[in-house]
């Protein structure tokens, strides 16, 4: 039953401060988007952030990841799929960032939205993979007065490149695995749609001891500031 009562306390404040908000469709508020890479031996590359309409996604699991994704997951190269947003009429805004996040690291972004109608997304590689990405696609977003929105974002596979966790085919500035940078060659195949990933399984040069992962892969916090 108190269960019950705090429920009901909390949607009761979230449509007072629904109805609180201006009702015209450009009203913008700031968002602060906090990220962890709560991964033990895995690196982000740059992320990609993004506010937009419902009807906007990123990706859809089980179907096939789209040639601007397909650059992000296998190369970290975020520039073709915030191309693509930043020409939506539906898209607010973009951010991108502009270094690796290592494993135990934390980064925070500043992105506008409208809270009255828009979706947070937010994608970027795991390196040392194939073809990994952590994401969140299409999250709500808390409205002013709701308090602090905490997410768990996991990993996906884009199912572009057969995960054969060799060094010539991971791209990155330097593997100890490796002896250095990895190499970054397409090697195609793959399972050919989008789906969670399965880890690092040490078929190759990476060891699943040092490098494999469990999901989720990062913690992700939002809140509206000033």
């Amino acid at each position: 039953m108190r269960q019950a009562r705090h429920l009901s306390t909390f949607v009761a404040a979230t449509l007072l401060a629904l109805a609180a908000l201006p009702a015209h469709a450009e009203y913008l508020v700031n968002y602060e988007v906090t990220i962890v890479n709560t991964t033990y031996n895995q690196s982000f590359t740059p992320l990609l952030l993004a506010t937009h309409r419902p009807t906007v996604s990123i990706f859809a699991a089980g179907t096939p990841a789209s040639p601007q994704l397909r650059t992000l997951a296998e190369g970290g190269d975020v520039t073709p799929l915030k191309t693509l947003l930043d020409s939506l009429p539906q898209v607010t805004a973009t951010v991108a960032g502009d270094a690796l996040l290592g494993p135990g690291k934390t980064i925070s972004f500043r992105i506008q939205a409208n809270p009255l109608r828009d979706r947070l997304s937010l994608a970027a590689m795991l390196i040392p993979t194939n073809d990994a990405f952590v994401a969140l696609n299409a999250v709500s977003l808390p409205v002013p007065g709701s308090g602090q929105t905490r997410l768990d974002a996991a990993a996906y596979d884009a199912g572009t490149e057969v995960n054969d966790e060799l060094c010539s085919s991971i791209p990155g500035p330097f593997f100890a695995e490796c002896g250095g940078p990895g190499g970054g060659a397409q090697v195609g195949g793959g399972e050919g749609f989008v789906h969670v990933h399965r880890g690092m399984h040490g078929v190759a040069n990476f060891q699943a001891a040092s490098r494999d992962w469990r999901n989720a892969v990062a913690q992700v916090s939002v809140r509206v500031v000033r």
